[in-house]
C-alpha cells in the first residue's frame, strides 16, 4: 500500500507552516488573541528577534485550565460555534489554527487565570506531545511564551533572515496592532530595552507615541460615513511620502487588511498631487457590517473582499478628496538657525501649523450624498471681481513710484545711483485702470515668482508649475469631454522631423487632437499644423508640440505614465509660461484666478510645489517685534 495518512504530528508541522512563517506570524496570532480576550495592557517581548523567544503578557479575560489545554490542539475555538457565524465575523481570530500551529515548532509555555484571587493554569508543551499542566498564583490574563521557533524544523530555521531582518517584520506588525486599538496600552521590549511604550489614548495620540510630535502637523483627518460605511482616520500631507511602500495602513471593522482595492482609491485621491512611484502615509479605518465582507480567504487572515467593490472605491475616493480639499499642503518658509555654524537661514519648515482656509481664495466645494467632491465642484469662468482681488492681494504700498528708467534714484543714505545700475530685483508692475480701484497691483520677481499677500504673511507662486497645474486641469477636462478648443492658424504650419515622431503623433493624435491641435499627416516624415489650443504662443506652434512629443515619449520610457495622463502633463509642461516670462498685472490676476479654480493648487501635475508662503510671524521675527 503506497498511501497512507501521515501521523498528526507530521500533519501538524505542515499545516503549522501556513499559519507560522516566521516570528513575526506567531507575534501577530498572539496579540490577536489577547485582543479577542479583552485585553487592556499587552506587552510583547522579544529576543533574538523572536527567535529564541517571544512572550505575550496581557490582562484579558483568561482560561480555566481546561480551556488552556483544550485551546493548544487543532482547530479549537471559542468564537466560532456554528457555520453561521462565519457570514459574520467580529472577532480577530477565528480558525482555531494559531495555537496549535505554534505548538507544533516550538517550545510553548502558557500561564493563564480568570481571577486574581483563584490559582492559575501552566501548560507547557517540550515536545508537541506531552502537555504538563501545573497550578500557579497567576493573576487575571494570559501570559504565552514561545521559545526555540522552529527548533524541530531546522530547515525551516535555516531559512529566516538576519536578526535585523526578522526583527524588522516583527515591529511592523507590533505597530499595526498598536495602531488597531488606541484602547489598548502596549509596550514592546527588545533584548531587555524598551522600545515602544504607548499609552492609551485617542489614535493621534497613537500616531505621535509611534512617529513622534511631528506627526501632528502632517496628517489630515478623515471622517465620513453614510449609510452603510463609516471612514475614520488620518491621510499624510505630500511631506510625509516616499518612495517605497511601507506607511499604508488600512483596517477593517480594527483588523489589519491588505487591499489593493482600497490603496488604489487612496492614490487616486492623490491624484495629480503626488508623482507615479511615490507612496503616501495614511491610516484609515473602515467600519462595515461584517457581513458585507469576506476575510476568511486565507490562514494569515490579511486579505478581503468586499460586497460592492465599487461603492466602497468611490466612497473612499471621495472621502479622502474632501479631506485633502479642506487643508492647504503649501511649504512654509522660516528662519532656522545651523547647529553647526550657529547662524540662521531660511529653511523649509516641514512641520507647519497650516489653519484651516488659511488662503482666502480656496475654491468652494460641492456636496453630494453628503460628502466633498473635487471632480464635481464647478470652475468658474471669473472667481473673483475687482473688489475681491484687491481685497485678496492687497497693495504692498500704494505711494511706490516706480523711477523712469532715465532717472536717477537717489539712495536712502544720500548720494545717487544710475539708472543703469539699479539691480532689476523686483517688479511692481501698476495694474489697469478699473471701474473700482485703479491703485492695486502685485509683483513679479526676477519674471518667475509672484509675490502677494495673504492673511497669514507673503505667498510667492511659481508662474511655470502654476500654469502647468491650470493647463493640466484643462487639457484632461478636454480630454475627457472630448470638447477641443483651439484657435487655426491662417497659414499652416509645415512640419519635417523623423519618422519615430510622426509614427508617435498618429499613435496618440487623439488626445493630441482632443487638447486643440489639429495636425494633417503628408508624409511618414511631416505634417501640417492647422490649428493649435489657444494658449499656445504665437510662432511657437511647432517647437511647443514637438517638445510635448519628446516629453511624452520619455514620460513613457521612464515613469510608465497613463497615456492620458501622459498627454496632459506633456502638454501643460510645454505650453506653460515659462520662467523669465515677463507678465502683465492682468495677467498675474488671470493666473492666480485660474490656479486657485482648479482642484489642487499646491502642487503641479509632477508633484512639485506651486505655492509657499512666509508667515508674518517670520516676518515680525526679522523686524523685531516679538
Amino acid at each position: 500500500m503506497k498511501i497512507r495518512v501521515l501521523p498528526e504530528h507530521i500533519s501538524n508541522k505542515i499545516a503549522a507552516g501556513e499559519v507560522v512563517q516566521r516570528p513575526e506570524s506567531v507575534v501577530k496570532e498572539l496579540i490577536e488573541n489577547s485582543l479577542d480576550a479583552g485585553a487592556s495592557s499587552i506587552e510583547l517581548i522579544i529576543k533574538k528577534a523572536g527567535k529564541n523567544l517571544i512572550r505575550v503578557v496581557d490582562d484579558g479575560e483568561g482560561m480555566s485550565e481546561e480551556d488552556a489545554v483544550t485551546s493548544t490542539l487543532k482547530h479549537a475555538t471559542s468564537k466560532i460555534k456554528s457555520e453561521d457565524d462565519l457570514d459574520s465575523i467580529s472577532t480577530l481570530g477565528f480558525r482555531g489554527e494559531a495555537l496549535s500551529s505554534i505548538v507544533a515548532v516550538s517550545q510553548f509555555e502558557m500561564k493563564t487565570g480568570t481571577d486574581a484571587n483563584d490559582l492559575g493554569t501552566v501548560i507547557r508543551v517540550e515536545d508537541s506531545n506531552t502537555i504538563v499542566r501545573e497550578k500557579g498564583p497567576f493573576i487575571k490574563g494570559t501570559d504565552i511564551s514561545v521559545k526555540n521557533l522552529f527548533y524541530n524544523i531546522p530547515a525551516r530555521r535555516n531559512f529566516l533572515k538576519t536578526d535585523a531582518t526578522e526583527l524588522k517584520h516583527v515591529t511592523e506588525t507590533f505597530v499595526r496592532l498598536a495602531l488597531s486599538r488606541s484602547d489598548v496600552s502596549f509596550r514592546l521590549y527588545v533584548d531587555d530595552s524598551l522600545v515602544y511604550n504607548l499609552e492609551k489614548g485617542n489614535l493621534l495620540d497613537r500616531l505621535i507615541g509611534i512617529s513622534g510630535d511631528e506627526i501632528i502637523n502632517n496628517v489630515i483627518p478623515v471622517n465620513q460615513e453614510n449609510q452603510s460605511i463609516k471612514l475614520f482616520g488620518y491621510i499624510g500631507k505630500p511631506v510625509l511620502t516616499k518612495k517605497v511602500k511601507g506607511e499604508q495602513y488600512v483596517f477593517l471593522n480594527n483588523r489589519y487588511v491588505q487591499s489593493k482595492q482600497v490603496n488604489h482609491a487612496v492614490f487616486k485621491a492623490y491624484e495629480n498631487v503626488l508623482e507615479k512611484g511615490d507612496y503616501p502615509f495614511f491610516v484609515l479605518f473602515i467600519d462595515i457590517d461584517p457581513r458585507r465582507t469576506d476575510v476568511n480567504i486565507h490562514p494569515s487572515k490579511l486579505e478581503v473582499r468586499f460586497d460592492d467593490e465599487k461603492e466602497i472605491y468611490d466612497f473612499i475616493v471621495l472621502s479622502a478628496r474632501k479631506s485633502l480639499s479642506h487643508y492647504d499642503l503649501v511649504p512654509a518658509l522660516s528662519f532656522s538657525e545651523s547647529s553647526i555654524s550657529g547662524t540662521e537661514k531660511l529653511a523649509f519648515n516641514n512641520y507647519p501649523t497650516l489653519e484651516k482656509n488659511d488662503f482666502s481664495d480656496r475654491p468652494s466645494s460641492v456636496v453630494k450624498n453628503g460628502y466633498e467632491s473635487y471632480s464635481e465642484r464647478p470652475k468658474p469662468k471669473s472667481r473673483y471681481t475687482d473688489d475681491e482681488i484687491e481685497q485678496l492681494f492687497s497693495s504692498l504700498g500704494k505711494n511706490f513710484v516706480r523711477p523712469a528708467e532715465d532717472e536717477d534714484v537717489e539712495l536712502p543714505f544720500g548720494g545717487k545711483r544710475p539708472a543703469q545700475q539699479q539691480p532689476a530685483i523686483a517688479q511692481v508692475i501698476p495694474s489697469e485702470p478699473s471701474e473700482t480701484d485703479s491703485s492695486a497691483f502685485m509683483v513679479q520677481l526676477h519674471n518667475r515668482y509672484i509675490l502677494s499677500q495673504i492673511k497669514s504673511g507673503l505667498m510667492i507662486v511659481d508662474q511655470h508649475v502654476a500654469h502647468e497645474r491650470i493647463l493640466y486641469e484643462q487639457a484632461k477636462k478636454r480630454i475627457e469631454q472630448n470638447f477641443p478648443t483651439f484657435q487655426p492658424l491662417l497659414f499652416p504650419k509645415e512640419v519635417t522631423t523623423d519618422p519615430g515622431t510622426v509614427a508617435l503623433l498618429k499613435e496618440i493624435y487623439d488626445y493630441i487632437q482632443r487638447v486643440g491641435f489639429q495636425v494633417k499627416f503628408t508624409s511618414k516624415n511631416s505634417f501640417l499644423i492647422e490649428a493649435v489650443p489657444e494658449e499656445v504662443r504665437v510662432g511657437e506652434e511647432e517647437k511647443i508640440l514637438l517638445e510635448i512629443l519628446d516629453e511624452y515619449r520619455m514620460n513613457q520610457e521612464e515613469k510608465h505614465l497613463e497615456a492620458v495622463d501622459n498627454a496632459c502633463k506633456s502638454f501643460s509642461c510645454k505650453a506653460a509660461i515659462k520662467s523669465g516670462d515677463r507678465l502683465s498685472d492682468k495677467e498675474m490676476r488671470k493666473l492666480i484666478d485660474d490656479l486657485f479654480a482648479t482642484s489642487m493648487p499646491y502642487v503641479c501635475p509632477h508633484g512639485r510645489p506651486v505655492v509657499i508662503k512666509i508667515s508674518l510671524n517670520e516676518f515680525d521675527k526679522r523686524f523685531g517685534r516679538t
